[in-house]
């Protein structure tokens, strides 16, 4: 998540979560889910590209009262109710501190488990097509939400597909995916099986870095990260 702020973002989200921060440095804060399925690492950017971004959070409750708690509690910490055409629906869309979109869902028996995020949700024009991409990409399987879904087999939050046209998604992409190259298989090789799967590499001005950055065959940036010890 990029982020004017990167120490002052991951406290809210750690706080709003109930996650804990396991790394910082100068480039980046990241902080852990419990259960250790997803990671959100937080970096500096000197201004925040327009428009919404085509990546967002949704936040589990275990029920109604949860939910009413939950978004009394993170407006009390500074977010803000947004608007962004929902009409009458059972969840609140809400914006964190520098303006990030996210959503605070009412309870659902699929996200039982997940932890405090249910799903990371990416607008797809196509999205049968573009699960298709990320599950051979990493592994997760289909899964059955009221979204085309993909869920890695341990368990954790889903990645969902939620359809939109090109020209009412998002524009900007503040948040983005960050992929790791399976055990014993090098950055590369990992780079290459992306790229046949309908991957490109990208070119958003990150100079010399050990990750590489590329894009999904929709257009969204991701990055292959280094390969583990």
């Amino acid at each position: 998540m990029e982020a004017l702020d990167p120490v002052a973002q991951a406290g809210w989200w750690a706080e709003a979560l109930g996650w804990r921060e396991s790394y910082r440095d100068e480039e980046e804060v990241d902080i852990d889910a419990p259960d250790g399925s997803l990671r959100l690492v937080f970096v500096p950017v000197p201004q925040l590209p327009p428009g919404p971004s085509r990546l967002h959070l949704d936040l589990a409750s275990r029920d109604l009262d949860h939910q009413r708690s939950q978004v009394s509690r993170l407006l009390g910490a500074g977010a803000r109710r947004a608007d962004i055409g929902q009409g009458d629906v059972p969840w609140e869309v809400l914006a964190d501190p520098e303006g990030m979109l996210f959503c605070v869902l009412e309870p659902r028996p699929v996200y039982a488990g997940t932890g405090a995020v249910a799903a990371v949700v990416l607008q797809a024009a196509d999205p049968e097509s573009l699960a298709d991409f990320w599950s051979a990409a990493t592994g997760w399987q289909r899964s059955d939400t009221e979204l085309v879904a993909l869920r890695s087999p341990s368990g954790g939050p889903f990645l969902e597909l939620s359809p939109v046209s090109s020209s009412a998604s998002g524009s900007g992409h503040r948040l983005h995916l960050d992929v790791r190259p399976r055990p014993g298989c090098p950055q590369d090789d990992e780079v290459a099986r992306l790229r046949a799967l309908g991957a490109a590499p990208l070119d958003v001005g990150q100079g010399d870095v050990p990750w590489v950055v590329l894009s999904d065959p929709e257009g969204n940036p991701f990055c292959v990260l280094s390969t583990p010890a």
